[in-house]
């Protein structure tokens, strides 16, 4: 062979290694890729090809598939009661993707997950017939704090201090999912300038200044901290206080409430800023903060199992603003989920169970796949003594303080209201908050909740957590405590 004809076949050769090596790499790497891009119609279409497995609450499943005509998606995502429970499920739709249940279980409602694949399926890649989520949801306080919200924006949830069982989410203003399964573009666009936006989770996802629901908080570190020996023990709280290095004093919502020096108990019951902004600062804020986070602020991974954002104590402040964080203002904020938290560990003799609101995941045929319930971490917040004394305390504000609008015969209920500056120099209409916790005095249950209203048709003059945020957090714990 002469040398022309072999260097041809050697660059022949090379041109032919490189189209197999190029084919290999588009089959093997580039076609998965192109096979997991959001934009990949067969994605959808393979998504939505048969009906998707349910979300289940009660026994009863919440969501469903519809066939759909002039598409080649050939089934779309439906709702029952989808506002009741848009913050549970989230939404799984065509255009938009899947979000909080739907999205953080879309393998298994979809049949994709591998725990529903037999061997043969594996092999062959086939997909198994969809399985459920079973939620923890209770229907009846669900839509007792959805009703009682009414055409309010805010959020509540409850939780069972038992078993960290999440019986209520609800946010306001919600929307139907079903209206946006099939990729409705105008109502998408509408629900997205909505400036009051509906698809945010204010339940999980949005923190906000707790205002003097954080008291709690800081009680609970003074008391585990020797500062007080007990909640009837008085305070070293001037009134009026003036925040340290400052001119400023710090004022009471009620100036005639017998504040100075007031004991934790008065100082809940009157909702005294004097007494737990001084605390904080006698504390420090190392201390509130270890609290704080004790409690679960500060945690970027509160997964229930969706994602719920961290609520936070700050750092690194001057006394001053150290002061302003022991009435639940400067730089804390908190969800409800949080503040419901903190009312279930002082409900629950100071044990936190760690909160959840799907219960299991099944199998078509109903097999357990996972069991949640038998899953759950329990941490010790504070001493059963203090979590006695603060109940009592908590008590104390429903039977005779700023807490009477949670009253319910037949229960044994404990509260904190709170009321949170909101805008530059309090401009804005202020937050209204409730947190909870209620024991039936007949059958043993009990449940914790929180609440907050951001905005409302009462006048500035009326805007309370006992005037708005009390009574839909009774109408919870009422549908909770029920045989």
């Amino acid at each position: 062979m002469n040398k022309t004809i072999r260097r041809a076949a050697v660059f022949t050769l090379l041109l032919v290694l490189a189209l197999l090596v190029r084919a290999t790499w588009v089959q093997f790497y580039d076609g998965q890729a192109l096979a997991d891009d959001k934009d990949n119609r067969r994605n959808a279409i393979s998504l939505y090809a048969n009906p998707l497995g349910d979300i289940i609450v009660a026994g009863d499943a919440i969501t469903g598939s519809a066939k759909t005509t002039g598409s080649d998606l050939k089934y779309k995502r439906t709702y029952k009661d989808g506002s009741l429970y848009a913050a549970v499920t989230g939404y799984s739709s065509q255009v938009y993707g899947a979000t909080q249940l739907e999205g953080i279980y879309q393998d298994l409602l979809d049949g994709t997950d591998s725990q529903l694949k037999n061997p043969l399926d594996a092999i062959t890649n086939k997909r198994a017939d969809p399985g459920d989520v079973i939620t923890t949801i209770d229907p009846e306080v669900q839509k007792a704090a959805y009703d009682a919200l009414g055409d309010k924006k805010g959020a509540a949830v409850a939780i069972d201090p038992k078993t960290g069982k999440i019986l209520a989410v609800v946010s306001t203003p919600s929307y139907d999912p079903t209206t946006i399964s099939a990729g409705n573009d105008s109502v998408w666009k509408k629900l997205k300038n909505d400036p009051d936006k509906p698809l945010v989770n204010r339940a999980l996802r949005q923190p906000l200044p707790p205002g003097s629901t954080f008291k709690l908080v800081v009680a609970a570190a003074a008391l585990e901290d020797g500062l007080y020996s007990d909640v009837d023990e008085k305070t070293a709280s001037p009134d009026p206080y003036t925040l340290p290095g400052t001119t400023r004093v710090l004022s009471n919502e009620n100036p005639n409430a017998p504040c100075k020096n007031a004991s934790i108990r008065v100082a809940l019951q009157y909702s005294c800023n004097n007494v737990f902004a001084k605390m904080a600062v006698d504390l420090g804020q190392d201390k509130v903060k270890a609290m704080a986070e004790k409690f679960g602020f500060n945690d970027e991974t509160q997964d229930v199992p969706v994602r719920a954002y961290a609520s936070v104590y700050p750092s690194d402040m001057e006394k001053s603003s150290t002061a302003q964080t022991g009435i639940g203002q400067f730089d804390v904020t908190a969800t409800p989920l949080q503040m419901a938290m903190v009312s279930a560990a002082i409900a629950n003799d100071g044990k936190l169970v760690s909160p959840h609101m799907v219960s299991q995941t099944s199998d078509a045929d109903g097999n357990v796949l996972k069991n949640y319930d038998d899953k759950t971490d329990t941490k010790e917040i504070v001493s059963s003594s203090t979590a006695e004394q603060l109940q009592s305390a908590m008590q104390t504000v429903v039977e005779e303080g700023t807490g009477t609008n949670a009253k319910i015969s037949g229960a044994t209920v404990g509260g904190k209201t709170g009321t949170a500056q909101h805008g530059e120099n309090n401009s804005k209409t202020p937050y209204a908050w409730f947190t909870s916790y209620a024991k039936s005095d007949s059958n043993g249950k009990e449940v914790a909740v929180a609440v907050i209203v951001e905005q409302s048709d009462a006048a500035r003059s009326e805007v309370s957590g006992n005037g708005l945020a009390a009574p839909v957090a009774k109408a919870m714990m009422q549908a909770a405590l029920k045989n």
